[in-house]
């Protein structure tokens, strides 16, 4: 369930938009406010995981309001105005609606939110730091940081280590694996290739560096890569 606040000074939208959001199943209405210092109040006594707010708005706008915010919860604007489209989206919002908003456009947003929320969460659970491998016949336990980088062999991965030179050789998928690993301690660079992120020393536009030994990037991974130059991972 994500919860949920709408904020509009028109009572008319207000009460439209909570009729709104009362038909997608996934949301929960926390409070509906008229004002933008009425829901920082809320914000504060709540955890609020999505905010729908309308931009103009008397005393702060929506996105004045927004960006002020520290730890910004997920945002969509729902307003008249056009023009704030692109100055909203450095804000990082989920979506830009205009009024009037037809219900299967808010609903998509709304699926939208819902498909980032489950990331966010996903990220933000604890992970254990180590997990069991079979190797040999036996269970043999890995640490997340003493693995260096993962290369696929068909049906097999060889694992390098941090703590010996001989690595390991597992019969399982660089996929598979990868749903085994913090998503913040390890970047896939390659269909082939998947390494500590802790161990990178160097990137270049179509190779990554651990030391001195040079791995190449896949076209797919390179945004991936991006993202990670950029601290957006």
């Amino acid at each position: 369930m994500i919860n949920c606040i709408a904020v509009d000074d028109e009572p008319l939208a207000l009460k439209l938009l909570q009729d709104n959001i009362s038909k997608v199943p996934f949301l929960k209405l926390v409070s509906a406010c008229n004002d933008a210092f009425e829901a920082m109040k809320v914000l504060q006594e709540n955890k609020i995981d999505l905010v729908f707010i309308d931009i103009q708005m008397p005393g702060l706008t929506g996105l004045q309001f927004i960006g002020s915010l520290e730890n910004k919860p997920l945002i969509i604007f729902i307003t008249a105005y056009k023009q704030y489209a692109l100055e909203s989206y450095d804000l990082s919002v989920v979506d830009y609606l205009v009024k009037p908003v037809a219900l299967d456009r808010f609903i998509k947003a709304c699926n939208r939110a819902k498909e980032l929320h489950e990331l966010k969460t996903i990220k933000q659970q604890p992970f254990a730091e180590y997990f069991f491998l079979n190797v040999d016949y036996s269970q043999v336990k890995v640490t997340f940081d003493d693995i260096i980088w993962i290369k696929s062999l068909g049906d097999y991965l060889r694992i390098n280590l941090k703590s010996t030179t001989t690595p390991l050789i597992v019969r399982t998928s660089l996929k598979a694996i990868e749903t085994e690993l913090p998503p913040n301690k390890f970047i896939r660079i390659h269909k082939s290739y998947l390494i500590a992120i802790a161990e990178i020393t160097a990137v270049r536009k179509n190779s990554v560096f651990i030391k001195e030994m040079e791995l190449s990037v896949g076209e797919t991974f390179r945004e991936t890569v991006e993202k990670l130059i950029r601290k957006e991972l």
